[in-house]
């Protein structure tokens, strides 16, 4: 990490202890806070001894082994080690000497980059075919380069940002005369990039633009892939404020297109974090599965070929978390879930015959955050388990019996150091708030947490749309730095409102549509109110809320609207005035001020400013590039 950020979060920790304490000793005990937290932030920022050491590897195609990268010291070269799945003994070594780009299906040519063009090398000769070209007049990209199966074509999505409007930022290059860049960013109701498809051989000639209608407003592309063949691709297009999605098959010589599946909903019909989008293919690219929240839950659903619904293969009032693997041969779909506890993460499987029948694989002895990357024919999987509390180790099994046969990476002097500092195993609850509705949640307490004192609470929050904070997964939420907070003596509190991506059914998620704001400080306010109601040594009259980004939004809604509630407040690059953030993010959730001008007055914390009673502290840079620091400065100006 830059050692300016690393520096940041020290000033950030004693800023917390001087604004809440007002510069007082934490106890009798401790005269100097800064040596407590000085000496963990240099731990976990500068000295990184709280990142997990990863597994990371590749199956082979024909899953009898993986291979693993590895830098040998002596040569400084990496090499590529073997081993025997069943085994575990080492097959072979040999020097990495895999070329810097994508390598066609047959290993003959490698795809990459020169400059912002497509060009293809040929392994053998050293020739070089140059794909694309840019126009000098225009300011566009070329990305997402996939070669066909038979590896003759490349196709590719062409993104013109030509007529998207320059903003300048500063690049922290002198600090006393900066540099002035201009760079592409479209804000809410703004030209967004135009975009289209491109097909062309291996070895160069005319593109081929398939005949993908883009629609005035502009659109997105989910998916763009080959669909199983060398002649046809399928196409994920995406309404500008994504409230209808379809897939097209695309024949690429004829330039026939069949729509295979579409969708609308006017609270979005794929979420922003990826989940929904694509298709899966299985039976040789006879049917895929699709992942839809049209019936109220995140589902998966059979679909042939020609687009027809065959089965809902997830049945049941629970949401798939994310897709795991297919084992086409045995006739399973693996898929992530957590149908009783929303801050967890489950493998399962149910059969691709829509029969429905749910299969817990994860043992129900391991709760927390389960991963698995499977091999090819899915009866391995690297599977990777950690708590909020406890680091992750990273095993082989066999599935589906989830056998274990070895640990790959057991992160010992991290399970030691976590042993160290974990006094107090965090607490998880749910806050009901009413109306049936109850808020995840999770606790920090201090290493020296006596009960029958009060303590001040600090608040870590996001709640919007686009992350949880409330997950049972090792660094999840800050919570290396958060935990240095709590033994400063606070009682550290993260929320889940209604509106954030909690596997609950689209119901939850979607609450918040049409105004970002007033129904996630409703929340916040009620579940902290439950919390003091309910812990005796809860200190209501000492509450402290900070948050980054949309955290940050949701931290200046809380000051501004709940001052009763919350007397410190810390916003990191929040948005106050939301319509001059950026399209792609604002526009899913609440539309442009031309069609939503009273779910914007309702929901921009600059409006509220004047309900601010406490200290609050507004934290920016002047290079942001996404939010950008005019989104803030009206705030200044009106404060």
């Amino acid at each position: 990490m830059h050692w300016k950020r690393r520096r940041a979060r020290a000033t950030f920790v004693q800023v917390i202890a001087v604004i809440l304490l007002g510069g007082t000793s934490l106890n009798a005990d401790t005269n100097d806070w800064a040596k407590i937290a000085e000496p963990r932030l240099r731990s976990i920022y500068e000295l990184e001894e709280f990142r997990e050491r990863p597994f990371e590897a590749e199956w082979l195609l024909d899953s009898s082994g993986y291979v693993v990268n590895q830098r040998d010291e002596q040569s400084d070269q990496t090499q590529r080690i073997e081993y025997d799945v069943r085994s575990g003994e080492q097959r072979s070594i040999k020097v990495s000497e895999a070329p810097e780009g994508i390598l066609s299906p047959d290993g003959s040519h490698v795809l990459r980059f020169r400059g912002r063009d497509l060009i293809v090398r040929e392994l053998a000769t050293g020739n070089i075919v140059q794909l694309t070209e840019k126009p000098e007049e225009r300011d566009l990209f070329f990305r997402d380069p996939q070669w066909s199966p038979n590896g003759q074509r490349v196709l590719f999505v062409e993104s013109d940002e030509t007529d998207v409007r320059l903003r300048p930022t500063l690049d922290p290059t002198d600090p006393s005369y900066p540099t002035v860049r201009q760079r592409r960013f479209a804000r809410v109701g703004e030209t967004i990039a135009r975009l289209r498809i491109g097909v062309v051989g291996r070895d160069g000639g005319a593109i081929q633009w398939l005949p993908v209608d883009v629609p005035e407003e502009g659109c997105y592309f989910g998916q763009v892939d080959w669909a199983e063949n060398s002649e046809e691709v399928i196409v994920e297009t995406l309404s500008r404020f994504r409230n209808q999605r379809e897939f097209l098959l695309v024949h690429v010589e004829t330039g026939t297109i069949q729509r295979l599946y579409y969708e609308t909903n006017d609270a979005w019909a794929v979420g922003s974090q990826g989940i929904n989008s694509g298709v899966t293919w299985i039976r040789d690219g006879e049917a895929f599965i699709v992942i839809s929240e049209k019936d109220g839950w995140r589902h998966a659903f059979l679909h042939s070929r020609n687009g027809d619904q065959i089965a809902l293969l997830t049945p049941g009032d629970y949401d798939l978390i994310d897709r795991g693997g297919v084992d086409d041969e045995r006739g399973w779909f693996y898929f992530y879930a957590s149908p009783d506890n929303g801050t967890q993460k489950y493998l399962y499987r149910v059969p691709l015959d829509g029969a429905g029948t749910l299969e817990r694989i994860t043992p129900e002895d391991q709760p927390g955050t389960h991963d698995y990357q499977f091999s090819p024919d899915t009866r391995w999987a690297f599977h990777t388990y950690s708590t909020f509390d406890r680091p992750p180790v990273v095993d082989l099994v066999e599935l589906p019996d989830h056998m274990s046969h070895r640990v790959l990476e057991a992160n010992e002097e991290l399970q030691e150091r976590a042993r160290k500092w974990i006094t107090h195993p965090t607490e998880f609850f749910e806050l009901p708030i009413g109306e049936g509705v109850s808020c995840d949640a999770w606790m920090l307490k201090p290493k020296d947490f006596d009960e029958a004192r009060t303590y001040p609470i600090f608040v870590y929050v996001y709640g919007e749309p686009y992350a949880q904070t409330v997950l049972d997964r090792w660094g999840a939420a800050q919570s290396h730095f958060l935990r240095v907070v709590a033994d400063l003596g606070y009682l550290v509190v993260s929320i889940d409102n209604r509106g954030t991506p909690a596997p609950k059914g689209a119901a939850w998620r979607r609450s918040i549509f049409g105004s970002l704001g007033p129904l996630s400080t409703e929340d916040q306010a009620a579940a902290l109110q439950e919390l003091g109601r309910s812990r005796s040594y809860v200190d209501l009259n000492r509450v402290g809320i900070w948050g980054w980004s949309g955290g940050g939004s949701n931290t200046l809604n809380a000051m501004f609207r709940k001052p009763e509630l919350y007397h410190v407040g810390i916003a990191v690059v929040p948005k106050p005035q939301p319509h001059l953030y950026n399209a792609w993010f604002q526009e899913i959730y609440m539309r442009t001020r031309d069609v939503n001008r009273e779910g914007y007055e309702q929901s921009v914390p600059i409006n509220f400013a004047e309900g601010l009673d406490g200290k609050l502290l507004i934290i920016t840079g002047s290079g942001e590039t996404n939010t950008h620091i005019d989104i803030i400065e009206g705030l200044v100006d009106r404060l």
